[in-house]
Parts: C-alpha cells; sequence; structure tokens
C-alpha cells in the first residue's frame, strides 16, 4: 500500500528537480530541454486563431528570446557562443518568426 505512494512522492520530486538541474548545465550543452520555450508558446497560443494567434505567438517568442539573452548574459556567455545559446534555449532559429 506505501509503495505507490513512495513512487509517486519520488516522481514528484524528480518533476520538481529536473527544471532546476536543467537551469544549472554548464553552457557547453545548452540543449538539455529543445524547444521548450517554443513548444510552450505553441501551447498558448493553440486555441487562438488568425491575426490573434500570430500575435500572441510572436510576443511569446520575444519574451522567450529575453529570457534566453538574459540567461546567457548571467552565464557570461559571449560571441558565437551567446547566439548559439539563445538558439537552442529558445528551441530552433526562430525563422518562421515574422
Amino acid at each position: 500500500m506505501k509503495l505507490p505512494s513512495v513512487a509517486a512522492a519520488a516522481g514528484l520530486l524528480c518533476l520538481l528537480v529536473a527544471p532546476v538541474l536543467a537551469q544549472t548545465t554548464p553552457p557547453a550543452a545548452p540543449a538539455t530541454v529543445p524547444a521548450s520555450k517554443r513548444m510552450s508558446c505553441l501551447a498558448t497560443t493553440a486555441s487562438l486563431k488568425g491575426q490573434d494567434k500570430r500575435d500572441q505567438m510572436q510576443l511569446c517568442m520575444a519574451q522567450a528570446r529575453l529570457d534566453c539573452l538574459k540567461q546567457a548574459i548571467d552565464q557570461k556567455i559571449v560571441g558565437q557562443g551567446r547566439k548559439d545559446f539563445i538558439k537552442a534555449c529558445v528551441g530552433g532559429d526562430g525563422a518562421g518568426q515574422q
């Protein structure tokens, strides 16, 4: 009877610890959770249609890029490494976002 509750608690603990570990990875491996910000934006705008969907997607992706830039600055990543980090952090090159 206690085994399922212990397993559930361990699973919840993993869900809480995983994002913390993903944020503390070294700059050499920034894509531990690929496309998470892009997927989050897509999920957020899934119920919208037309221009509203495009507008909200652009706003969401701009915020994601800003968050990734702040993270790169905090980690003191510069030059081409910063560009690569931001692309990996956001989840793609952003070519379709215009």
